[in-house]
């Protein structure tokens, strides 16, 4: 990973919490496990020691991905811009031509994706073909099922 990871603010926050928690809390909880686990005896058929083990492997590999992302994490932070096209960390409304619905999205990094809670990623089809594109322009999207047209009817940086 030598490049830059584009990651709202509210994500960055959410991976240094949980880097804390692992450090903090989960370690020292799975190196106890494994002191326990290892008081028991014959470590070569004690399914605890092993589940400790395996756990802890778990984490310190956690560790080491969230301090890698945090390390090239490049947060965007869009206060104080006037909110006049689509970019990365922007709330967009949209206007399903064909279907007639209204869908909102924030248009974030791929860690944080989550199509049901209204999160997009910015590599997906659809935020590529977004990003860039300005208020009430209308935007064509090769997906899997087809072309969709979509009209941008707001976007807000929150």
């Amino acid at each position: 990973m030598s490049h830059n990871i584009p990651m709202t603010k509210e994500s960055f926050e959410a991976l240094q919490e949980e880097l804390k928690r692992l450090i903090r809390v989960e370690r020292p909880k799975v190196i106890q496990d494994i002191a326990e686990a290892r008081s028991h005896g014959d470590l070569s058929e004690n399914a605890e020691y092993d589940a400790a083990k395996n756990r802890q492997a778990f984490i310190e590999g956690r560790i080491l991905e969230v301090q890698g992302k945090l390390s090239h994490a490049h947060v965007v932070d869009l206060t104080g811009l006037k909110p006049d096209k689509v970019v990365f960390g922007a709330t967009v409304t949209l206007y399903d031509i064909a279907t007639e619905d209204e869908v909102r999205y924030k248009i974030v990094g791929e860690d944080e994706a989550d199509i049901k809670l209204g999160k997009m990623s910015c590599t997906s089809p659809v935020g590529k073909a977004l990003i860039g594109h300005r208020l009430d322009d209308t935007v064509r999207v090769n997906v899997p099922s087809g072309t969709k047209e979509y009209e941008i009817i707001d976007i807000k940086y929150e």
